[in-house]
């Protein structure tokens, strides 16, 4: 039985097309360039932080976010760069009886705006930098495991990556959802184990509630 369902952040709840393009505008790269290059260190399996060094070598991240911040352009997301289907699922999702968490690889600041957004729609919003703990690291499922009140095969992590969220999460003994949106779904989809591991194979949120039902029915 599913009881829990817990959402990625980034091209699982937010779009990051804006985000990405602030920062190719930040470092004087053309958009398309910056775009480009970032889904050819995906496609060969690397971290996208990598992007960052190929167009500038030597680019420290949290550096560049300070320096960002200090200048007037921190890092943001709001109502506008969430994803269409996503206050429509949650609102269902919460009707049906679910308990919801999100979860993910997300700064201190980026838990403050995740919090404006979703404190009344949510039981749980946890960071990678809350918790001390990043995707894929075991660390961070238990984490995860160990603040939902539920079995931890009763929690549904809910990801655009195989790598980050759907691998560590099935190590970790949860079901899970992939959903393909984004780069590194789309470049992952017609991989093994983006056909092999996820428990759900879904286009939009709105399909978890039905899933979710039938899954649940085919456990009683």
């Amino acid at each position: 039985m599913i009881r829990a369902v817990v959402f990625d952040v980034g091209e699982c709840l937010v779009d990051e097309t804006r985000e990405y393009g602030t920062w190719a505008d930040w470092l004087g790269v053309p958009r398309h360039t910056f775009a480009a290059v970032f889904g050819a260190v995906i496609a060969q399996g690397r971290d996208y932080r990598e992007t960052f060094q190929e167009v500038r070598p030597g680019f420290d991240l949290d550096q560049e976010r300070e320096r960002r911040a200090a200048a007037g352009q921190p890092e943001y997301f709001g109502e506008e760069d969430l994803y269409d289907d996503v206050r429509p699922a949650l609102a269902q999702l919460r009707a049906d009886g679910l308990w919801l968490g999100i979860a993910g690889n997300q700064t201190v600041r980026a838990g403050g705006l995740l919090r404006g957004l979703f404190t009344g729609d949510v039981d749980l919003i946890g960071t990678s930098d809350d918790w001390g703990a990043s995707k894929p690291d075991s660390a961070f499922f238990e984490r995860v495991a160990s603040v939902v009140p539920f079995d931890v095969s009763e929690i549904l992590y809910v990801g655009d990556r195989v790598d980050n969220d759907i691998r560590p999460a099935v190590a970790a003994g949860m079901p899970t959802a992939l959903i393909r949106r984004g780069p590194w779904a789309n470049i992952q989809w017609n991989t093994s184990d983006a056909e092999r591991l996820p428990t759900l194979r879904i286009s939009s949120l709105l399909e978890l509630p039905e899933q979710i039902a039938k899954l649940n029915a085919s456990e009683r």
